[in-house]
């Protein structure tokens, strides 16, 4: 974890050169500054730098894996990897919820009337999943 934190951090300073090099470059005096890729670009540094900094704090909380071990084998890293459910329709709740809620961005607000409630249930199905029905924890 330790190696990809420092991966991120090294693609975060990268992408901030470039969003200043971007922005310096189309900036005319005619047009003013292209405001969508600077501003694009500068979220993606600051996307870089959470995951980065995410990584890096947890690499020193946990112990070191096999992908901070240069002399580590493939197959050092098999094994489970945690628990995931094994069927689930909240995340299709989740999507629809969340589509509906991009394109009140586009056509409208009032989109969002319908959209949030979508969202709240698939999110409180997925987090209440394991409190109820089959999957019931006993």
């Amino acid at each position: 974890m330790r190696e990809q934190g420092k991966i991120f951090l090294g693609l975060a300073v990268f992408v901030l050169a470039m969003a200043i090099t971007y922005g310096l470059w189309t900036n005319s005096s005619e047009h003013g500054i292209e405001a969508a890729g600077t501003t694009a670009l500068f979220l993606a540094f600051a996307l870089c730098a959470f995951i980065g900094y995410y990584l890096a704090f947890t690499a020193r909380r946990v112990d070191s894996g096999a992908g901070d071990n240069p002399e580590a084998e493939v197959a050092d890293d098999s094994g489970e990897l945690g628990f995931f459910a094994p069927h689930s329709w909240q995340p299709l709740s989740l999507a629809v919820g969340g589509a509906l809620a991009f394109l009140g961005v586009i056509f409208g607000w009032w989109l969002l009337y319908w959209s949030i409630p979508v969202i709240l249930i698939g999110l409180f199905g997925w987090v209440f999943e394991f409190y109820r029905g089959e999957n019931q924890n006993q």
